[in-house]
C-alpha cells in the first residue's frame, strides 16, 4: 500500500478511464483494479489472464464490498482490452 496525494496521476498513469474511475487504484500482478471490485471478479481476472488493463467498479456502488448497502445492482467492467470495455460481471 502506497499512501499517495495525487491519485488521478495514478489512474493517468495506469490508464485508467475517467469514466471508469472510483475512490481506489490497486495494481495486482500487472493488472489494475479499480473500485470496490469483488474479490472473486479479482480471482477470475488472474485465472483467465485476459489481455486488458484491468477491472472497475465505477463510482461507488452502493451494494458493491465493503460499501454493504444491499439492493443496488452494477456492473464490474473490464477496460484496455484490444476488443474494447466490456462487462465482465453483474453482481
Amino acid at each position: 500500500m502506497h499512501d499517495v496525494t495525487d491519485l488521478q496521476a495514478v489512474k493517468a498513469a495506469h490508464g485508467v478511464p475517467d469514466a471508469l474511475q472510483s475512490c481506489h487504484t490497486a495494481v495486482v500482478d500487472g493488472y489494475v483494479v479499480e473500485g470496490h471490485v469483488p474479490a472473486a471478479d479479482v480471482r477470475r481476472l488472474l485465472a483467465e489472464r485476459p489481455r486488458a488493463k484491468g477491472l472497475s467498479a465505477p463510482g461507488m456502488p452502493p451494494s458493491s464490498p465493503g460499501m454493504d448497502i444491499p439492493g443496488t445492482p452494477y456492473e464490474v467492467v473490464l477496460f484496455g482490452a484490444p476488443g474494447g470495455d466490456r462487462v465482465w460481471a453483474r453482481h
